[in-house]
């Protein structure tokens, strides 16, 4: 048995003993004449003090009147954007709340996130600001990219996604030309 050896360091194996408090006390002040090494700085996290907050889920029919009564419970709101359709120019499911401190915007996201708004559960996100632009929806059709693809009906977002309404045209374009062209082919033969 004095050819094996374990890959995987004992749990059960005694700590390094504590040293002395004198040794503790003579190490630190060694330490307090050397140079401090520099720490490395974290990086800057641009949600630190954020103070704007994306609301996601919303239904089609919020009005901002809705949002602006519902997110004034936790603070002063500076600003409120909703979010738009990019080439309809109507409300598509987002919005951004921007409050005049972090922790509203902190206390907003504990106790509004998760709550209803129209009947539907709403999403608050920490965001790193608004910028211009970023008021309308990213997909194709101008709206969000979720609501594209989504299969189920939803009627507080539109009904069902536009890419699956757009398969489904498609598969019934093609089931018409296959029976106009079974008729066709039945009309020859007779």
């Amino acid at each position: 048995m004095a050819g094996f050896r374990n890959t995987v360091e004992r749990l059960d194996k005694p700590t390094d003993p504590i040293p002395p408090p004198q040794q503790n006390r003579r190490r630190n002040r060694r330490d307090q004449d050397e140079e401090p090494e520099e720490k490395p700085q974290p990086e800057n996290d641009p949600l630190a003090n954020a103070t704007t907050l994306y609301v996601g889920n919303l239904s089609f029919y919020t009005t901002e009147e809705q949002v602006y009564e519902l997110f004034s419970k936790c603070g002063e709101i500076k600003r409120l954007v909703m979010g738009l359709d990019r080439f309809h120019k109507t409300p598509c499911g987002f919005c951004f709340v921007e409050y005049y401190t972090h922790q509203d915007a902190l206390d907003c996201m504990k106790y509004i996130g998760g709550t209803k708004l129209d009947e539907r559960v709403i999403r608050t996100d920490l965001d790193p600001g608004f910028e211009e632009g970023r008021q309308y929806g990213r997909g194709k059709s101008g709206g969000q990219v979720r609501d594209e693809y989504r299969e189920d009906y939803d009627e507080g977002r539109g009904g069902l996604g536009r890419a699956y309404q757009e398969r489904e045209r498609e598969r019934e374009r093609e089931r018409r030309e296959r029976e106009r062209d079974e008729e066709e082919g039945y009309r020859r033969e007779r």
